[in-house]
Order: structure tokens, then sequence, then C-alpha cells
């Protein structure tokens, strides 16, 4: 899972020398740990910055995130990404950013053995829970992971085309008759890709609360020698012989689950509403200029204070009135800030129903996350509007200081291609994104829903034609309540029941005499279109 690219993929990381760029952008990546450095002007007026002490286990919290310390620095490190980088570097984003609900940011940055950013820490975490759970358990992780793989690969395409559109803005590549980005139609774009992930941290919370509500003594009783302590004293385990068979991205949604499973058992709403500074304006190329490094290296740590000092060193390279342009965000962005933290409280608690035995409310979920999109959409069309301004001012002796700084940060390290989170692939083709500009046809949402599905097999495989048979399974839905019918293979409906807790439903039937198969349709919901299993196959004999 935190193997975050291959170079065996194509589009995969090179080391190559950094070329002058034909326009100063790139995008910023950063670790989550950000310290606050004081900031000031020297004589002249040039933006000057001390050194920032790396903050220790359990400092990390809301009020560090929305501190103006931090989040001034989180957006220069920004600015830095994106006026060195380009669209490949933007699009770099780890998986765990999205559906992000569980608490393991938290996690990650209180790790009382400061290991939290070490790159093993993510694959101890979820294989010990894998480990601890049954084999239906991480079943139905494993069916929850093919049924949102195509979700989450939709969210991360969807995200090429605001990427593509702040690139417009800042080559100065603008539709015509237009001066640049429309705030509203940024905000409307990222309102719809919240909802998908809101539909995405649903699905989750139906499949993983009931999983660790479930939990039998034993299990919690592991657990508990983990809670609390840091990586280091974890147990070392294997991984489970159930997820070699699946595909990368089906490893990686299946890895994530473990690890978010883990936090989620182990926190509480404070963990899982807490985001780190660089959780908001993830367009930037910001993960990219900080990770890279840790891409395929195990046991890498990645540096908590890069982002204060690389951010401060940026400050400082610019003209008073170019780092206005970028400090000033703190305060522009700042309604948004707390808007997000309320929203995520009460998306988080609504959740949280799950591990209780409760359900969630879909709905109630989709509307928040809308205003959340919003709220992020606020704020990247502030950041890439200013930093577009910054780069038109830049000299050729500033953005070589620029470059120079991206090189102490990253070395060579370029990708060839873009990123799916931090899988490397071509480019893909992107929709007309005129319409960010506030011209040209809005396209319609167009939100991909995954199938619903369902397990089935039969008491029996051969039964007399004057014996009834049950078939029984448990629906990707996991909630009671969901009325489903059984079809034979003439689409006729034999049996119509409904789902008990976890999803799981039972049908007594008849079969025919000779061979008949068998399969569950799964109606649609908020978040699931409708589905069916798979088929099973009953022969009644004389």
């Amino acid at each position: 899972m935190n193997a975050r690219g291959s170079n065996r993929r194509r589009g995969g990381w090179r080391a190559v020398a950094v070329a002058a760029p034909v326009v100063l952008v790139a995008t910023t990546m950063v670790a989550c740990g950000s310290s606050t450095a004081a900031v000031g002007t020297d004589a002249s007026g040039v933006v000057q910055a001390a050194a920032a002490a790396p903050p220790g286990p359990g400092s990390m919290t809301m009020e560090q995130t929305l501190s103006d310390g931090a989040q001034r620095t989180t957006i220069a490190f920004d600015a830095l990404g994106f006026l060195t980088g380009n669209l490949g570097t933007d699009s770099f984003f780890p998986p765990g950013k999205v559906a992000d609900f569980w608490g393991f940011q938290y996690l990650r940055d209180n790790d009382p053995s400061e290991m939290g950013h070490n790159t093993d820490f993510l694959t101890k975490a979820s294989l010990n829970m894998l480990t601890v759970l049954t084999a239906d358990q991480r079943a139905a992780l494993i069916a929850l992971a093919k049924n949102q793989v195509t979700s989450i690969n939709d969210y991360g395409y969807q995200r090429f085309v605001l990427m593509t559109a702040f690139r417009r803005l800042v080559n100065g590549d603008l539709p015509t008759g237009t001066t640049g980005l429309s705030e509203s139609a940024v905000k409307a774009f990222s309102a719809d890709l919240y909802r998908l992930d809101g539909q995405i941290s649903y699905q989750r919370a139906a499949v993983m609360g009931p999983i660790l509500a479930g939990l039998s003594d034993e299990q919690k009783a592991y657990l508990a020698g983990m809670v609390g302590k840091g990586m280091t004293s974890w147990p070392t385990v294997d991984e489970p012989t159930e997820l070699r068979a699946l595909s990368h991205d089906e490893k990686v949604a299946v890895m994530t689950y473990a690890g978010d499973m883990f936090s989620w058992y182990a926190g509480n709403v404070t963990a899982d509403v807490y985001f780190c500074p660089e959780r908001q304006g993830t367009y930037f190329g910001s993960f990219y200029l900080k990770d890279a490094p840790a891409v395929g290296n195990p046991g890498y740590s990645i540096g908590t204070n890069i982002t204060a000092d690389m951010g401060n060193a940026l400050l400082a390279a610019l003209t008073p009135a170019q780092a206005q342009l970028v400090t000033s965000l703190v305060d522009t962005q700042r309604p948004a800030l707390t808007g997000i933290v309320d929203v995520r409280t009460q998306v988080s608690t609504e959740l949280r129903k799950y591990m209780a035995g409760q359900a969630s409310d879909s709905s109630t979920v989709s509307t928040l996350m809308g205003q959340y999109g919003e709220y992020d959409g606020t704020i990247v069309y502030n950041l890439a509007t200013n930093f577009a301004a910054v780069s038109k001012s830049l000299t050729a002796a500033q953005k070589a200081t620029l470059l120079g700084l991206r090189h102490q940060t990253l070395g060579d390290f370029a990708p060839t291609a873009a990123f799916l989170y931090a899988t490397p692939i071509d480019f893909p083709t992107v929709r007309n994104t005129d319409f960010l500009f506030g011209t040209g046809t809005v396209p319609t949402p167009v939100t991909t829903l995954p199938a619903a599905t369902s397990t089935i097999a039969a008491n029996r495989a051969r039964v007399k034609t004057s014996a009834h048979v049950t078939i029984g399974g448990r629906t990707s839905l996991g909630v009671a309540g969901t009325k489903v019918k059984l079809l034979n293979n003439k689409g006729r409906v034999v049996a119509t029941v409904t789902t008990t807790a976890k999803g799981k439903w039972k049908a007594v039937i008849h079969p025919a005499l000779g061979l008949w198969s068998y399969r569950l349709r799964i109606p649609a919901t908020s978040t699931t279109s409708v589905g069916y299993s798979d088929y099973v196959k009953v022969r009644g004999i004389r």
C-alpha cells in the first residue's frame, strides 16, 4: 500500500535533471506536520523567517492546523510546488486523502514513537488489523474494495479537470473573452466531486462500522495492545494470503480500509475531524514535492519540517508585494477552513453511528459533503488566482532561486507523465475546461455509482424435487431493512426477502425439476446503483 508508485509501470518514476521551466508552475505536496515559524521583514522589507522546531508527538491538533503560522507556511509551500512543477506533479495525491473521516491522519501525526511519516506506518497498522480480523471480515473488505474501485478512480480522474484549469490560468491560456477563473463554477464542480467522496465514505462506514461493532473480546484484546502505543512496538505480521490475488487498485483499497479501521477503533470524533494543514487545496503539487523520495522506499521517513522550512524560503525569495499575495490567503481562506471543520464534525458524527449499531443517513452525508466541496472550491479558487499573479511577476533570477529550492527539497525527481493517486499513468483525456472560466457549456455532473452486490450460496447443491432449499448471502450494502428479490434464470421472481443485520438475507424456495440458476437483485440506493449477485445453481432430482 505504501509503495506509492512503481518504476515498472508506464509513466513511472525516473530521476531527471530539472529543466528550465517554460512557465514556473508546480504542485506542492507535504506530509502533515507543518511547524509554525516566526516570520518578519528585514530592513529592506524582504520577508525573513526564523527556523522552526519540529513538532513533538501529541502536539498536532486542529488548533495547530488552523493556526496562522501553519497555514502561512503551508500555502507558501503549495506556491513553491505550483510555481516550479507541472500537471504531472500536480496529480500526485495519496489515496488516504479520499474519504478520510477515520482519524488515521491524527494517528499518524501523533504517533508516540514519532514514526507516523515512515513508509512502514500504514503497512504495519493495516496488516495488524487484517490479521486480527476473521476470514469473513476480511472477505467483506475485499468485496467493498471490488465495489468501490471504479468510484475511487473516478474521483481521481475528475481531479484532472480542476488541475488542468489551474494550469491554463497560470499559463495564460484563457478562453476568449475571459479574464480568470469563475469562482462559482469552481465551487460547483468541487461540490460535486466532494459528494462522490461522501458516497465513498458512507459505503465504507456501512461495512467497517458493523465489523468493528462486532469484534470479539479476543480481537479487542489484540488491538488494545496496539492502541496508544507507537508504531515501533506494534507486532510484525505477514500479509494475509487473500490479498495476493487482488488487483493493485483493490489491494490499495483494502490496505487503506484496514488502516482506517484501526484508527477509527482507536480514536474518537475529535481524531476523525482532524486534518493536517496540507489536507485542503490539494491540486498544486505539494504532495509530490515532499513525498516523491518515499515512493517504493521502505523504511523512509518524510521530514515533518519540510513544509515550514521551504515555505518560509519561498516567502524570503519574493518581494514584499509578491509575498503579500501568498500570505494574504491565510485571512481569505479562514472562513472556509472553519466551515470545513464544522462539516467534518457533522459528517464524522453521522458515520460513527455505524459503530454503535445504528444506521447513518446517506442524504445528510451527501448534503454536508456538497457544502464541504464548496468550501474547498473557494480555497482552491483563491490559491490558483493568487499563485498565477505571483507567477506573472517573477524575474528570471527569482525563477532560478525557486528551482534551486525545489532541487534542495526533491533532488532530481520528476515524473515522466501523470499519476492516478500515487500510481503512474499516461495523461488522461480531460474534458473542455472553459466552463471553469465562466464560458462554454457547463457539463452535467456525472457521478458513477457502483453496483450493489451480494454473496450467495445454497445449503445443498442437489435436492429432491419435493424438498425445499435455503439460499442465503450478504449484500455489499451491509445494512438491515433492504428488500431484495431472488430471481430464477428465466427472470421470474421466486422470493422477496428483507435483509437483517449486516445485510444478511435468506430465502427458502422449492426448486423445479432439472437444473435451475438463481441470483439476487439488489435495489439502487443513494450510494449504489442496482446490482445482482452471482448465479448459484440448484439441481432438483426425483
